[in-house]
């Protein structure tokens, strides 16, 4: 099946590492060009690279108020064209809600939840008819995940402020959707798991509540983020695709 990909240009956030770079990659992968963002300048040079010459990678942060507007800036400079932007970011810090301080939710607020709102009202503003916006949220959109609540508070929040863009620009023919991650095989869920103190027992326990029985890769988290970025998703907006092994049925 030919996405439609070929040429198209994405932004993907947070793609040095983990889901958005599972993403980034499969875009390239079926004909796309992308720029990735991450953190740190080395990790995201090093990334971009791994990617291939249909990658360009650049340094900034989420909670930069000036991050978007480089971004696309970036991928109009290198590949003459914005088509998309998939908003991805590194998972807040775990914690009950007795555990989590102030300063650990105003920092998720501000890299998690705004950072994600001004990402999303800039490629809104710089798309045109076909343009596509993609969040990566978690399962905990409509199931809460034990020890991780402060990313249960505000993911859930995104979801809403997508469907509610969705609305909004769907009228200029740019649609908004959503993936929501189960427990996909990444190194952000191996260290979850290892705070249970048995990361080999949590893992087989929670394999165990997935019809599947077993963890999604990254490479199947991406492969259904470049569908649903790509033109051939082009009547699906206002969605929030859980890519979960069919965990929330199972629940």
């Amino acid at each position: 099946m030919d996405l439609g990909l070929k040429d198209r240009v994405y932004v993907v956030t947070g793609a040095s590492r983990g889901l958005g770079n599972a993403s980034a990659r499969a875009l390239v992968e079926d004909g796309a060009k992308v720029v990735i963002s991450g953190r740190d300048e080395k990790t995201v040079a090093d990334s971009a690279a791994g990617i291939g010459p249909d990658a360009v990678g650049l340094a900034c942060d989420n909670a930069d108020p000036s991050a978007a507007d480089r971004l696309i800036a970036a991928a109009r400079t290198h590949f003459g064209r914005f088509d998309g932007m998939l908003v991805s970011v590194g998972g807040p810090a775990p914690g009950f809600s007795a555990d989590n301080t102030d300063e650990q939710w105003e920092t998720a607020f501000r890299t998690v939840f705004l950072g994600a709102v001004r990402m999303a009202r800039a490629a809104a503003e710089a798309l045109g008819e076909g343009g596509v916006i993609g969040f990566v949220l978690s399962s905990s959109v409509h199931e809460p995940v034990p020890g991780l609540t402060i990313s249960n508070g505000l993911r859930p929040g995104l979801a809403g402020f997508a469907k509610s863009l969705a609305d909004e620009v769907g009228p200029r023919g740019i649609r908004v959707v959503g993936l929501l991650p189960g427990r996909i095989d990444t190194d952000r869920l191996r260290e979850l798991d290892a705070l249970s103190g048995d990361a080999e027992g949590t893992r087989a326990a929670n394999e165990s509540a997935v019809p599947l029985r077993r963890y999604g890769t990254p490479e199947e988290f991406g492969r259904t983020a470049a569908f649903l970025l790509s033109p051939a998703a082009s009547y699906l907006t206002g969605v929030m695709l859980s890519v979960d092994g069919g965990a929330r049925r199972g629940i």
